[in-house]
């Protein structure tokens, strides 16, 4: 255990033996995380997973340094498909215990994996298109989607609880049902799957329910051979005498009809027909004059919500861009790649990151900006040398973007050098006068001064 004031390790102690910090109450809560994380160990042995994921979240809050409850937290979210949240947390686990950590095992088995790397990758676009589809109500297109991610990613709970969801909708109550029931394999007690299985069985008790309505009652059926013969209840066979007689009052009711009803009703509406042109002629030029009102209207507000699913469409696909920009960064921190990993943090639009993600991502910044900025100036250096002035300078670009007067104004030196010797000297001349202007007596202002007089 780690005293909470000195940070030195201690035994069972009462009071630190370094700085005699009062530790009974820090060991009762050791204590009391310690009792979480075996609670969510139970869990998770049983495959109670979102109530293991619970229980480690409060041992974590309890006590943070519990490693082995952070290292079992991720396994949980490995299991259940969420990869991504597993590997921030074993990436925290190892900056907390960075020797003697299962952890460092984890995070090297998947970077050594570069399939599985890149089906993560596929997984969370596929994901994120499929929300956009639900978005959009295209639910066709949202369940097809969603198959690709469950067959990159079976584990995926939410994967199956929104497919489930999608056939609900689509009243096909079965592939809901065995959907929910794939997500019970993996997570048991998910109270979402429990209450969308729920909902399903509902609706196929009052499917049936009213299947079973339509029914007729006055029909009975029984087989016959190979043929089901359907009939009326209170079917009698009629005699030949009493045929013929609905026949011949048939055909005199027909004619009855015919005669009274039918013609004069042809007659009357013939006239009535005629009568409704001409008020249809004399209504046409004010209907038109309305309809074309109330078309603009529509057309408004058309344009309105194409404006609100263009603006939802933006936003997901920079969310995409952001997860993408993450999964980039973490694989160039892994290879220890410092100019890779700082072109792509820089790229990153930290908009939609969350106040301490934003935090996280700008102290990253800050911790690789020496390394990087020296990687970029020497590999700009080289290019210089080497007369690849347009390598030379997208490198010395980058550098004076960060800091202008880096090495004490050499990177914007050098980069007006490039600038003039690949011809483009009006660029060059404005870095020139800058080099004068806050440099002066140096060799580099010297040097600066004879170019700009010689143009």
């Amino acid at each position: 255990m780690i005293c909470y004031k000195c940070g030195e390790k201690v035994g069972k102690e009462d009071f630190c033996p370094t700085c005699n910090a009062d530790l009974s109450i820090f060991q009762r809560a050791v204590r009391i995380s310690n009792e979480y994380y075996n609670d969510g160990l139970q869990k998770a042995n049983v495959r109670n997973l979102s109530g293991a994921i619970v229980s480690l979240k409060k041992s974590l809050k309890i006590y943070k340094y519990n490693t082995e409850a952070r290292n079992l937290l991720g396994l949980v979210y490995y299991e259940v498909g969420e990869v991504v949240s597993a590997l921030s947390e074993w990436v925290i686990s190892t900056s907390y215990q960075p020797n003697d950590n299962k952890a460092s095992q984890y995070l090297r088995e998947i970077h050594n994996n570069r399939n599985q790397l890149e089906a993560i990758n596929q997984t969370i676009k596929k994901y994120n298109q499929a929300l956009m589809y639900c978005k959009q109500g295209s639910r066709d297109l949202a369940i097809i989607q969603l198959k690709k991610v469950l067959s990159l990613n079976s584990k995926l709970v939410r994967g199956h609880q929104l497919l489930a969801l999608l056939y609900l909708q689509e009243r096909q109550y079965d592939k809901a049902k065995k959907s929910l029931r794939n997500a019970g394999k993996i997570d048991t007690d998910n109270t979402t799957t429990l209450r969308y299985l729920k909902e399903v069985n509902r609706c196929i008790k009052e499917d049936k329910k009213y299947r079973k309505t339509q029914n007729t009652d006055d029909l009975i059926s029984y087989q016959s051979g190979n043929e089901m013969i359907i009939m009326p209840k209170r079917f009698r066979e009629s005699s030949l005498g009493a045929t013929l007689l609905y026949i011949l009052l048939g055909i005199i009711v027909g004619i009855s009809v015919t005669w009274f009803l039918v013609v004069p009703g042809i007659k009357d509406k013939a006239a009535e027909n005629a009568k409704n042109k001409l008020l249809e002629a004399n209504d046409t030029i004010t209907t038109d004059g309305q309809t074309i009102t109330g078309l603009e209207k529509d057309i408004e507000d058309l344009q309105k919500k194409l404006d609100e699913v263009t603006e939802d469409n933006e936003e997901v696909k920079n969310q995409m861009k952001l997860y993408e920009g993450l999964m980039t960064s973490f694989t160039k921190y892994t290879d220890g790649d410092v100019v890779a990993l700082g072109d792509t943090l820089n790229e990153i639009n930290t908009k939609y990151l969350s106040k301490d993600a934003k935090k996280s991502c700008d102290k990253l910044k800050e911790s690789i900006k020496e390394p990087y900025l020296e990687k970029l100036y020497d590999t700009g250096y080289s290019y210089y040398n080497n007369g690849n002035w347009k390598k030379g300078i997208e490198a010395f670009n980058k550098v004076t973007k960060i800091d202008k007067d880096y090495k004490d104004g050499s990177a914007v030196y050098y980069l007006a050098q490039c600038l003039r010797l690949a011809d483009k000297k009006d660029e060059a001349k404005k870095l020139y006068k800058y080099i004068i202007e806050n440099y002066p007596g140096t060799q580099k202002a010297r040097t600066a001064e004879n170019y700009v007089n010689e143009e």
